[in-house]
């Protein structure tokens, strides 16, 4: 069986409004939440989410080490799903609590709250994407599941992003730090209702050949001895990021050119002489649908994270009228649904590719004309800012339904299929991208000398704000649409690799 139920495209598409309900009210609001409730200032939260950046590089490869060498009567993935919920919603809620404490004990509570939401998020969103991939082996309904996921994912960032600020002050009532606690309660018990309706409604269908030379244990153990090809790269890039000096600019040059001969040297190995998670990174590295994926993930988060990032402190200061964000999210959300469903249809028109760069080139065209934007005209500011969120939202929706078609170009490719590696990676890209898109809001807010408890900095912020809500993610959607033109894989022959796979599959099956 290859077509999808229509209930179970609705049960899949639960899980992401359940994880947008965190994604996305973290992505939108905990920055401005950090400055302006908890009392960071910009710079230290901008480090808060650079160096959780780094941790998410770890375990999100381990996350999908560990799915793919899981086996339970329920599969890889679901079974995760379930485990995690619990956690995710406890530290939703820790994120967005704000205890007595000095400065330097808020700033621990920060990075212990934000590491265990992040953490949780990856325990239970890896194993998720993952599961797209094993639900139908067919690239087409891989496609159409992809477009009720993220109509899912938006709805769940309409409630949190269109009600937030609203909930905030009706729980609130004048006190910020008790609305943003009693809201996430809410949104935590939303939460586990919509994961156990995914857990409950999805199956796994796709059964890849299994590695029996190799053990979770082994891999694991393997891992930890190729950690610096994850971890030197980021650290290398937060410092050059964060700092933007000469001395990080050579430690990022050195960093990457040690890298690229590692890497090198490791591809020309022979198999034999490479451990379980090493034939895991060789397969990757060696994927060129994948590589580009994976530098297409990180550049479209970029640019959709600052423009969401963004947005709270645009309506409050530039337009004046902090509620009014609200309503712009609810506006950006229902368009990124129609978006969202819509990508199936318009993908069998122009080809993923083509529909890929065309997103990306009229997004950020529709969002450099924010420059223009005369201050305080609404009007001007819905009209762009909806018509850019119709293709943004194509962007997501093909990532990862392409993330599937890379996993069958490896196992078509190798013979070996590491779904929740591949989909892991995605996931950390995004991620990783996000982090970067919330500090580079961050840093360019704070060298613009803004302090969100310091009222007399905000006019020379300002032009700090229009420039993060137009030319600067702009530029990442051009970077994006150049990237794509080299995107290797046609419809025709992801079709040609689904229909071998299949056959190869069958034995496997009646066995």
């Amino acid at each position: 069986m290859t077509k999808l139920p229509f209930y179970e495209k609705v049960g899949y598409a639960m899980g992401d409004a359940a994880a947008n309900l965190v994604w996305r009210g973290a992505l939108a609001y905990l920055a401005v939440f950090y400055t302006d409730t908890f009392g960071l200032t910009a710079a230290a939260a901008a480090m808060l989410f650079l160096v959780v950046r780094l941790s998410d590089g770890v375990t999100d490869i381990i996350m999908g080490m560990i799915g793919d060498r899981t086996n339970t009567r329920w599969g890889k993935f679901r079974p995760w799903i379930l485990w995690s919920t619990p956690f995710l919603a406890l530290f939703m809620v820790l994120s967005f609590t704000t205890p007595d404490l000095s400065y330097s004990n808020k700033l621990i509570y920060a990075y212990v709250t934000y590491i265990g939401l992040t953490l949780a998020y990856t325990v239970n969103n890896v194993p998720y994407s993952a599961l797209m991939g094993v639900m139908t082996p067919s690239d087409t309904e891989r496609t159409s599941l992809s477009g009720f996921r993220f109509a899912g994912a938006f709805a769940g960032g309409l409630l949190v992003m269109g009600f937030l600020p609203d909930l905030v002050a009706y729980f609130g009532e004048g006190n910020d730090a008790i609305g943003y606690q009693y809201s996430m309660y809410l949104f935590a018990a939303i939460l586990i209702a919509l994961m156990l309706i995914t857990f409950a409604s999805t199956k796994e269908r796709v059964t890849p050949n299994t590695d029996e030379s190799s053990n979770l244990k082994s891999d694991l153990l393997d891992l930890s001895k190729n950690l610096p090809f994850i971890v030197l790269p980021l650290l290398a890039m937060t410092l050059f990021f964060y700092y933007r000096d000469i001395y990080s600019g050579i430690f990022f040059v050195i960093i990457m050119g040690s890298m690229l001969i590692l890497i090198k040297r490791l591809i020309k190995k022979t198999p034999k002489n490479l451990g379980g998670t090493q034939r895991d990174m060789v397969d990757l590295l060696t994927n060129k649908p994948w590589l580009i994926l994976l530098g297409i993930g990180f550049l479209t988060m970029m640019f959709n994270g600052i423009k969401y990032g963004t947005i709270a402190y645009y309506f409050k200061y530039q337009v004046g009228d902090e509620l009014m964000a609200g309503k712009y999210f609810i506006a950006l959300l229902l368009v990124s649904i129609l978006g969202a469903l819509s990508t199936s249809y318009l993908s069998k028109k122009l080809g993923k590719r083509q529909l890929f760069i065309v997103s990306l080139l009229l997004s950020g065209l529709l969002t450099t004309a924010f420059y223009w934007v005369p201050k305080g005209n609404v009007s001007a500011i819905f009209a762009l800012g909806c018509s850019a969120e119709f293709f943004a939202a194509i962007m997501p929706t093909l990532f990862f339904t392409m993330l599937g078609d890379s996993a069958d170009y490896s196992e078509w490719k190798n013979g070996r299929r590491a779904t929740g590696l591949i989909y892991s990676a995605g996931t950390f890209v995004q991620k990783t991208g996000g982090g970067f898109a919330g500090a580079l809001v961050l840093v360019v807010l704070a060298g613009y000398g803004y302090d969100g408890m310091d009222k007399s900095t905000i006019a020379s912020s300002l032009p700090g704000m229009q420039l993060l809500m137009s030319w600067i993610p702009a530029s990442f959607a051009f970077a994006g649409a150049a990237l794509m033109i080299f995107y290797p894989l046609t419809c025709k022959q992801n079709q040609q690799i689904g229909n071998e796979l299949i056959l190869r599959r069958t034995p496997l099956a009646a066995a």
